[in-house]
C-alpha cells in the first residue's frame, strides 16, 4: 500500500516537472524570436555554409557510389552488346560475300547462257603472278577434270585467254592482257579481221591494242564490238574481246590499228569458265598435226621419207647406197663401175677394151665374146666357122 502511495507521488511531482519545462520552452522561444535576432543571423552565416559543404559532399558521395554501380552494369551491358554487334558485322560481311559471289555467278551463268554451243567447266583462281593485273594465273581444275591445253577461258562478259600449261588438278592460263599474248580478231559487224596484241603498260589505262586491219571502205565506228575470228589458230570464233574506242588509218595508208576497250576486269577474277573444246577439236586440224611425218604418202617438210622410184621406173634402189644401174645399150649389163671382157680391137686382134665398155662385134662379122651377161650380137657377114683362130688376120 505504501509503494503504490510512493510511485503515485513520484508520478505526479514528474508530471509537474515536464509541465514547468514545457511552460519555460514557451516563454524562452517568444523572448528568444523578440531578442535573439541578431544572433540568429549570425549563427546562420557561419552554420549554413558549413551544412551545405557537408550535404554536396554527402550528395557527392552518393552520387559516386550510385554511379559505381551505373558503371559496372554498363560495362557489362556495353560488353554483351559489342560481341553481339561484331556477330552482327560478320553475318553482315557474309551476306555482302555471298551477295557479291551471287552476282559474280549470276554473269558466268549469263555468260555460260550466250555461248551454250560450247561445253563449260567451272573453276576458282587461286593464284597470280605478282602485280595488279591477271596477266597470268592458275585455276583449280586440272587433267582430272578434262581441262587440256589451248582451251580457251572465258569469265565477265568475253575472252579471259587460254590454258598454257595443266596439272592434275591445276592449270596455268595466260590472258589477252599479257605481253606475249596475240590473238586473232575482227569487227563484228563488218568482218574485217584484225590483231589484238597485249600489253600491260597499255591496260593500265584500260585499253588494248589492235592492228592490222585493212583499210577498205567499211567504216568502224567507235564502240563496234571485236571478237575472235573463225581465222585464228587457237581461239574460238565469236567470243567477245571488246568494245572499240579509237581507230586510225595507218601511214601507209593500207591498213588501220586503234585501241579496244576489254570486256573483262583483268584486276578481280575470281571465277572462270573453261570451254573444254579446243579450236583444233572443232575444225579437225588435231589428228593432222599430230601424224607423223612421211606418212599419207609425202614426206614431211624437216625430214625426207622414203627415196622416190627412178624416173625410168625400173625397179633400181634409192641413189644413196643404190647398186649399179643398167646401162643405156641393153638390160642385164654390169655397171659403168665394172669391167667387162675385153673387145678384139678392130683388126680382130684380142687386145683389150677400154675401161667400163662392153665387148663390140668386129667389123668383119668375125664371132666377138659377148658381154658379161648379155647375148652375143649378130655379125654383119655371118657366123665364123667353128675352130677358126680368135686372131685370125683379116683381109685388106
Amino acid at each position: 500500500m505504501k509503494k503504490k502511495n510512493q510511485t503515485s507521488n513520484i508520478n505526479k511531482y514528474l508530471l509537474a516537472g515536464l509541465t514547468m519545462v514545457c511552460v519555460l520552452l514557451m516563454f524562452l522561444s517568444v523572448f528568444y524570436v523578440r531578442a535573439a535576432g541578431p544572433f540568429r543571423v549570425l549563427a546562420n552565416l557561419t552554420v549554413i555554409p558549413m551544412q551545405q559543404g557537408f550535404n554536396k559532399v554527402g550528395s557527392l558521395l552518393v552520387d559516386v557510389s550510385e554511379n559505381l554501380g551505373t558503371l559496372e552494369e554498363s560495362r557489362k551491358l556495353n560488353k554483351s552488346l559489342q560481341a553481339k554487334i561484331d556477330e552482327l558485322i560478320m553475318e553482315n560481311n557474309n551476306l555482302q560475300e555471298e551477295k557479291y559471289e551471287l552476282e559474280r555467278l549470276r554473269e558466268l551463268y549469263k555468260l555460260d547462257q550466250n555461248y551454250a554451243e560450247y561445253e563449260k567447266v567451272g573453276a576458282r583462281v587461286i593464284s597470280k603472278d605478282p602485280g595488279n593485273w591477271f596477266s597470268t594465273f592458275t585455276i583449280d581444275k586440272g587433267s582430272i577434270d578434262g581441262i587440256r591445253v589451248d582451251m580457251n577461258v572465258i569469265a565477265g562478259s568475253g575472252l579471259v585467254g587460254i590454258v598454257t600449261q595443266v596439272g592434275p588438278t591445276w592449270a596455268t592460263v595466260r590472258s589477252i592482257i599479257d605481253d606475249s599474248s596475240n590473238v586473232g580478231g575482227m569487227v563484228l559487224s563488218t568482218s574485217d579481221t584484225c590483231t589484238v596484241r597485249g600489253d600491260l603498260s597499255l591496260i593500265n589505262d584500260g585499253k588494248m591494242r589492235f592492228e592490222q586491219m585493212e583499210n577498205n571502205d567499211n567504216k568502224v565506228e567507235v564502240g563496234e564490238q571485236i571478237v575472235t575470228s573463225h581465222i585464228s589458230d587457237k581461239y574460238l570464233q565469236g567470243i567477245l574481246i571488246g568494245y572499240v574506242s579509237e581507230v586510225q588509218v595507218d601511214s601507209n595508208n593500207l591498213t588501220r590499228s586503234g585501241y579496244l576497250t576489254p570486256v573483262v576486269n583483268f584486276k578481280k577474277l575470281q571465277e572462270v569458265l573453261v570451254i573444254t573444246k579446243t579450236k583444233a577439236d572443232l575444225t579437225g586440224t588435231g589428228a593432222a598435226e599430230e601424224q607423223p611425218a612421211g606418212e599419207a604418202g609425202a614426206p614431211a617438210e624437216d625430214g625426207a621419207g622414203e627415196a622416190a622410184p627412178p624416173e625410168n621406173g625400173a625397179d633400181a634402189p634409192a641413189e644413196e647406197g643404190a647398186g649399179a644401174q643398167p646401162p643405156e645399150n641393153g638390160a642385164g649389163a654390169p655397171p659403168e663401175d665394172g669391167a667387162g671382157e675385153a673387145a678384139p680391137p678392130e683388126n680382130g686382134a684380142g687386145a683389150p677394151a677400154e675401161d667400163g665398155a662392153g665387148a663390140q662385134p668386129p667389123e668383119n662379122g668375125a664371132g666377138a665374146p659377148a658381154e658379161d651377161g648379155a647375148g652375143a650380137q649378130p655379125p654383119d657377114q655371118g657366123a665364123p666357122e667353128e675352130g677358126a683362130a680368135e686372131n685370125e688376120p683379116q683381109e685388106p
